[in-house]
């Protein structure tokens, strides 16, 4: 077989390689597991892992819009949130219907649809006071549509803001300090109660699958997690493809001397608007895989400060380098689990007590400003030796 797609993984073994690894990884977890394995891996690890691989998969995402094209978004958690709130209106419709249909099934008089409807709107909204649905739930009864809206939400929103944004050559800083303005204005009118996503409390009870409750979690637990590691095989792929193309030529153009590229005939804001636009998509996907995975989403996960880590991470592992910006989301979310979990063990200093948990943002402010000083090319740069010519 001498497809194009062939031919481009031979031109680039790094992404044979990376793909390789995230496979092996993928069937040692497996293996490892409790639904299909040995157990010695065990499902909330598995979770937490699945959950990683979609914060590597916006950090590609990030990697691209940053990295490549020179956009420092500090909104792109608003798009990963979205994603969760669109698939988990269907998952708490849905389940919330199965529950009130399960109840009323040995009612001497059988519920109408509208009562019905209205028992499901009661469940919901009545921890904000209300009953109603809003007409943002208009399509919340049907899977397909709600996965479409995952996609459709972010893209459109993105789409929009980036328009105005570039159209009016809003540049550098500026621009940085309008994504996060984005982040915490759409954060700020989500945690309202009369926003319809139920406020401050979120979506909740997300991990579980409609019609799926006999199915332990740890075999749901398995499911995302392949499908998460899916998604991030095909996102680091597509995002490759792009910046090794002619398209990604430009993009790096744009980053490197964005008047150049204006001077030799390129719509530059149309090249900014594409890369903004699909990167909020992909974003969006990954955050429809994690929140099923966390079980509940609320407004504080959207705020601009989840932006800000998503940044470090890309940092920490080499921005301009896919591979740097999956080793390091990978990184410091593993690590934070275990500092935050409780799982580090506390350092006695005789006057006083290093407790990781209070200490773990510390420790991450001091990597983040160590990477730029010594390390700027971050964690991925120590493979570059190792690359001869495979420029991430």
């Amino acid at each position: 077989m001498n497809g194009p797609l062939t031919k481009f993984l031979l031109n680039h073994p790094s992404v044979l390689a990376f793909l390789s690894a995230l496979a092996l990884f993928t069937v040692f977890v497996t293996i490892g597991s409790e639904a299909f394995g040995y157990g010695f891996v065990s499902t909330s690890f598995v979770k937490t892992l699945g959950k990683t691989l979609c914060f590597c998969l916006i950090a590609i995402a990030m990697d691209l819009v940053w990295g490549y094209c020179g956009i420092l978004s500090l909104g792109h958690f608003a798009f990963f949130g979205l994603g969760g709130y669109m698939i988990g209106m269907w998952l708490m419709y849905e389940r919330t219907r199965l529950i009130v249909v399960e109840a009323t099934q040995n009612a001497q008089i059988p519920m109408t649809n509208q009562e019905i409807q209205d028992a499901i709107g009661t469940q919901i909204f009545g921890v904000v006071g209300g009953s109603e649905f809003p007409a943002i739930w208009i399509f919340s009864h049907s899977l397909w549509i709600q996965l479409a809206l995952v996609v459709l939400v972010p893209g459109l929103l993105a789409l929009v803001f980036g328009w105005l944004a570039f159209r009016s050559r809003v540049t550098g800083v500026y621009l940085s300090i309008l994504t996060q303005a984005m982040t915490l204005a759409l954060a700020l009118y989500l945690f309202q109660n009369d926003s319809g996503l139920r406020g401050n409390n979120g979506l909740s009870g997300l991990q579980n699958l409609p019609n799926l409750e006999e199915t332990p979690q740890s075999v749901i637990s398995m499911w995302f997690f392949w499908a998460s590691a899916l998604a991030l095989g095909l996102g680091y792929l597509i995002v490759k493809l792009i910046v090794e193309s002619k398209l990604g030529n430009v993009i790096r153009g744009i980053r490197d001397d964005e008047a150049r590229v204006r001077f030799l005939g390129y719509n530059v804001e149309i090249y900014k608007l594409f890369v903004f636009t699909l990167t909020a998509v992909i974003a969006a996907i990954a955050g429809a895989l994690y929140y099923p995975q966390a079980g509940i989403i609320n407004p504080a996960e959207i705020a601009p400060i989840a932006s800000i880590y998503l940044a470090v991470w890309v940092a920490i592992g080499g921005r301009g380098r896919l591979y740097g910006a999956v080793i390091g989301a990978a990184v410091v979310s593993l690590l934070s689990s275990w500092f935050t979990g409780g799982q580090a063990p506390d350092i006695s200093l005789g006057f006083y007590t290093v407790k990781w948990v209070d200490w773990w943002l510390v420790l991450l402010g001091i990597s983040f400003v160590a990477v730029t000083l010594y390390a700027p090319k971050g964690i991925g740069g120590l493979f570059d030796k190792f690359s001869k010519g495979d420029n991430q």
